[in-house]
């Protein structure tokens, strides 16, 4: 039997689910809570680089499909796996889900792997939230790991 491991993290961000959804396909805006640099717009089979210049790291992102103000699905990583971005308009805001699958760790491997996209995605997350809530900009990824 096979079964396929998710990791999730999710976000109420207190904003229209088309601001939200902007600041993760425009890099003018995510550069502001995630990654430092990159190569372009994330758009439905495009290719494009993020950079997080602090680390001296890189990952190609393989824009798989997008709905706009829904869904981006993307793939990357060493070794890839694959991440969709799901917005969904609420009362109150827009719920961004996150979601990690496809690896092909095993045994400690693999849980090193889960809680890392656990954390890391939801460090993200608050960092958005903080971001486009109230203009903070909380550095929370270049503080994740300060010794290196």
């Amino acid at each position: 039997m096979s079964i396929t491991i998710y990791v999730e993290a999710q976000m109420l961000i207190r904003k229209p689910v088309e601001e939200v959804f902007e600041a993760f396909v425009n890099p003018e805006v995510t550069t502001h809570f995630w990654f430092t640099k990159s190569t372009g717009k994330l758009e439905a089979g495009k290719t494009v680089v993020w950079e997080w210049e602090m680390y001296n790291v890189k990952n190609t992102v393989h824009v798989r499909h997008i709905v706009p103000n829904q869904v981006i699905k993307t793939e990357w990583g060493e070794p890839s796996v694959h991440v969709d971005y799901e917005f969904r308009e609420m009362e109150k805001g827009t719920l961004v889900v996150i979601k990690s699958y496809g690896f092909r760790q095993t045994g400690e491997d693999l849980l090193k792997t889960v809680n890392d996209n656990t954390g890391g995605f939801t460090t993200v997350l608050d960092g958005c939230k903080a971001y486009l809530e109230y203009g903070i900009k909380l550095n929370l990824i270049e503080d994740k790991f300060p010794q290196k």
